[in-house]
């Protein structure tokens, strides 16, 4: 008999990689892009990134809700409190959820302001202003929400790392995913990554 200790490698190179995107995604908007007239050319090209790497977030968090869905993975991780737990197990499926309605409301803004031929394909020009369009407020709002949810996971991971000091952080990184049912539980180890997935 067999227990997994360790996510699916492909579920960790999912993790890291959306990780990166997506901060990169939320900083850039945030610090570059709003700063950025529309009537700037600059514009353009950073709203072409932007929507290259959305999309990419999107087929890539899609793609990592099927393998979560479709592998084993580690029990649910002790945190020492029932309310820790609760928020814990509330706040994973909450950047899951949040993740997709940010992406979505993306490509709705996309379609309503005709970003793809404005930007893609350069037919037309940007809109004076996105606040005029109903998914820039969600998109505004989800971020922000992601932003919180993301400080949160970081807290957890590190609550993890330095007061727990569980171990618990290396079931998101690459290495042996099963051991013995028999065995007894992996020293805490260092290597980097987040609470759970």
């Amino acid at each position: 008999m067999q227990r997994v200790t360790r996510y699916h490698y492909l579920l960790v190179a999912l993790h890291w990689l959306l990780a990166l995107l997506i901060i990169a995604a939320l900083a850039l908007a945030a610090l570059v892009m709003a700063r950025i007239p529309n009537t700037d050319p600059m514009k353009m090209e950073a709203l072409s990134s932007h929507m290259i790497g959305g999309g990419l977030i999107l087929v890539l968090m899609l793609l990592r809700v099927l393998v979560r869905t479709n592998t084993a993975h580690p029990p649910e991780a002790e945190v020492g409190n029932p309310f820790l737990r609760s928020v814990a197990w509330m706040s994973h499926r909450a950047l899951y959820a949040l993740v997709l309605v940010q992406a979505g409301c993306g490509v709705v803004l996309a379609l309503q302001a005709h970003l793809p031929e404005i930007v893609f394909l350069h037919h037309g020009t940007l809109p004076a202003d996105f606040w005029a369009f109903p998914a820039r407020r969600i998109h505004y709002v989800v971020s922000r929400a992601l932003m919180a949810l993301i400080a949160l996971h970081v807290t957890g991971a590190l609550y993890h790392a330095l007061v727990r000091r569980d171990g618990l952080l290396s079931r998101m990184w690459f290495g042996r995913r099963t051991v013995a049912a028999s065995a007894p539980p992996e020293p805490p180890a260092s290597s980097p990554s987040t609470v759970r997935s």
